[in-house]
């Protein structure tokens, strides 16, 4: 198993780097977020994953341990093939993916190509509760990010934390919430918070 590469980027295309390390070129199949991270001519990391089918293999590669544990996740549901992983991660910071899944915001998943209302579902059902015992730092049961505290904060404040946590301006945040019926959970909050975001 390859765990990792390192070496210069050679060249960059849509979902595809290539790394040379070594006198060999590592062609890495990833996503938008890692590209966006990635310059030809400079040394990287990669984190990575080997496929294996019976007509070829395909290394696939992530500038971190979140992405490449979100990846492994979502190739493990039915139906997701690494194709339709990439598309999520993508869409989605590994954090975003992890909050959509513990949420149940299956909806938000069917934005990335390749994923239809029944695979998202299948991907929400199949995954929240292991992602609830996984290392992204959620408790079964929780529906917010870690480090932020449950027992201080009102659901909206929680909400704006999750927001901040996965990438958003505190302005964003709060431009989102505004109209949202403040009774409902922070996981309800932060799932329609998501949606006017990303509309």
């Amino acid at each position: 198993m390859i765990y990792s590469v390192k070496g210069i980027i050679t060249h960059i295309e849509p979902n595809l780097a290539v790394v040379e390390s070594g006198g060999v070129g590592y062609a890495c199949r990833t996503t938008a977020n890692t590209l966006s991270g990635l310059q030809t001519g400079v040394e990287t990391k990669l984190y990575t994953y080997l496929h294996v089918r019976e007509d070829a293999m395909e290394l696939f590669g992530f500038n971190g341990h979140d992405e490449l544990h979100a990846f492994k996740l979502l190739i493990t549901v039915s139906g997701v093939g690494p194709k339709a992983a990439l598309s999520v991660l993508s869409d989605l910071s590994p954090q975003g993916f992890m909050l959509c899944v513990a949420s149940g915001d299956s909806k938000l998943l069917t934005r990335s190509q390749g994923i239809g209302a029944k695979i998202a579902q299948r991907i929400v059902l199949e995954l929240k509760d292991k992602i609830g015992s996984s290392d992204f730092g959620l408790d079964s049961g929780t529906d917010v990010l870690p480090g932020v505290r449950t027992d201080t904060r009102s659901a909206p404040a929680e909400a704006i934390a999750a927001l901040t946590a996965l990438g958003f301006t505190s302005g964003q945040a709060a431009k989102a919430l505004e109209g949202v019926d403040r009774s409902l959970t922070t996981s309800e909050i932060v799932k329609i918070a998501l949606k006017k975001l990303g509309s």
